[in-house]
């Protein structure tokens, strides 16, 4: 998960005086084979692990144009990414190209960290799906290139939900929905007390304001008089997504209540959750790598997850971006890595992995692929945080979960989500 992020903003300063460096002149206009620079990229090991192949072909094609240089892709980790890129825009070894995930850019461009882009240079660009795009974009400025698009959906044990229904297909409505919960709890307490059959972690803000949004509520709304962002937690819509989040917390989590989501993919591999709701790689982490639980394969199936009112559950936009560092000296060279990464062959690849690509004509025929259908039909609808400078804050986390605990622990829904909207108004237009 790409969450608890602690941006170094302390840096800004010393970023945004060198943010107009970019390029060497003299380098951009040499031939392409008298080049013999380094260019460092840093993506996640989702890269190294589930499409090498789309690296190696881009930089064996890149280095066709750039004989002389040398392509070193390096292989980072979601939990310290944030820390080690941090550490190396204050020094003077830092990657010239990085991926980030889209709920980091904006701390990144504030700050004066990315080179500026233009779109008309990359394929598909006038089709980009729009929550990563927005991502990428500040002020009528480029700043990022959407890489691949992501959104949360059911992930679910068909074993423990066919003992309590009869069915290991997840029902359409939420009233069908929850019935079935209803049922895989009674069975579940038969064997084990602490199980869930609906594992929504107490502050799992992601998920609360996918609910949020189901009734027509928001984090925050622009006022275009006053010119400014106000918190919007508290209006009618949004209140009503709150206690509906929180009555199922209370209803079907059976475990500690208080926790995150950090775990919840483990919560399933451990067999104490029959359904979760994540990202479609998250199926993955259940029954394989570190934590995952072999015995699981072949038992874990994904589908939308039903909302209110007749509708499916809306989803947070998730995915990552790749932009270049305004620091490198080589950013023309990043650009050009970037875009043969991120054209139509690339989507091409990501899409064969049922991976969704970072734009709508790519994304279509994944609508009806039954292996993607369920994701690729979420992504077009789907909510993100507001495109604001003060959101990039890490406290946005600490305001959306403690909002829930306290509704959790027995406050009211006007008053938290009151209190809540304070702090996000102060948050948010906190001037930098």
């Amino acid at each position: 998960m790409k969450r608890k992020l602690i941006a170094a903003i302390g840096v800004a300063g010393m970023l945004v005086s060198v943010a107009a460096c970019g390029s060497d002149d003299k380098a951009s206009s040499q031939d392409p084979k008298d080049r013999k620079e380094n260019l460092t990229v840093w993506l996640m090991g989702e890269a190294q692990s589930t499409w090498p192949e789309l690296v190696k072909d881009v930089n064996a094609e890149f280095n066709k144009k750039y004989p002389g240089v040398t392509v070193k892709v390096q292989y980072q980790q979601w939990a310290d990414k944030v820390k080690k890129l941090d550490t190396s825009l204050g020094g003077d070894k830092f990657p010239d190209v990085v991926e980030l995930g889209n709920t980091e850019t904006m701390q990144y461009i504030l700050n004066g960290a990315l080179g500026e882009i233009d779109p008309k240079k990359y394929e598909n660009s006038d089709t980009w799906i729009k929550g990563l795009k927005d991502t990428c974009t500040f002020e009528g400025k480029t700043y990022c290139v959407p890489y691949y698009a992501s959104a949360r959906l059911a992930v679910y044990n068909k074993d423990m939900l066919k003992a309590g229904t009869g069915s290991d297909e997840l029902p359409q409505t939420e009233d069908e929905f929850l019935k079935a919960m209803d049922k895989v709890s009674a069975e579940l307490a038969k064997k084990d007390k602490r199980a869930s059959s609906l594992y929504f972690p107490g502050r799992y803000w992601y998920a609360a304001m996918s609910y949020v949004a189901a009734y027509g509520g928001q984090i925050a709304t622009y006022d275009e008089g006053a010119k400014e962002w106000k918190g919007s937690l508290s209006s009618p819509e949004s209140q009503k997504g709150l206690e509906h989040f929180v009555n199922l917390v209370k209803k079907y989590n059976k475990a500690d209540q208080t926790k995150d989501e950090q775990d919840h993919a483990n919560v399933m591999a451990n067999e104490k959750a029959a359904v979760i709701y994540g990202q479609a790689w998250e199926a993955g982490s259940v029954t394989g790598g570190e934590n995952g639980n072999p015995k699981l394969e072949g038992k874990i199936a994904t589908a939308g997850i039903p909302g209110p009112n007749g509708k499916a559950l809306p989803s947070f936009i998730g995915g990552s971006d790749l932009a270049t560092i305004s620091k490198s000296k080589v950013q023309d060279l990043g650009q050009e890595w970037i875009a043969l990464f991120t054209n139509a062959k690339g989507g091409d690849v990501l899409a064969s992995k049922n991976v969704l690509p970072n734009n709508e004509k790519q994304l279509e025929p994944l609508k009806t692929k039954p292996e993607t259908a369920a994701i690729a039909n979420a992504v077009p609808d789907a909510w993100f945080t507001p495109i604001a400078p003060g959101w990039a804050s890490v406290e946005k986390e600490e305001i959306l979960e403690n909002v829930l605990l306290e509704i959790l622990k027995g406050a009211s829904v006007a008053d938290a989500s009151k209190k809540a909207d304070d702090k996000i108004n102060a948050l948010i237009n906190k001037k930098s």
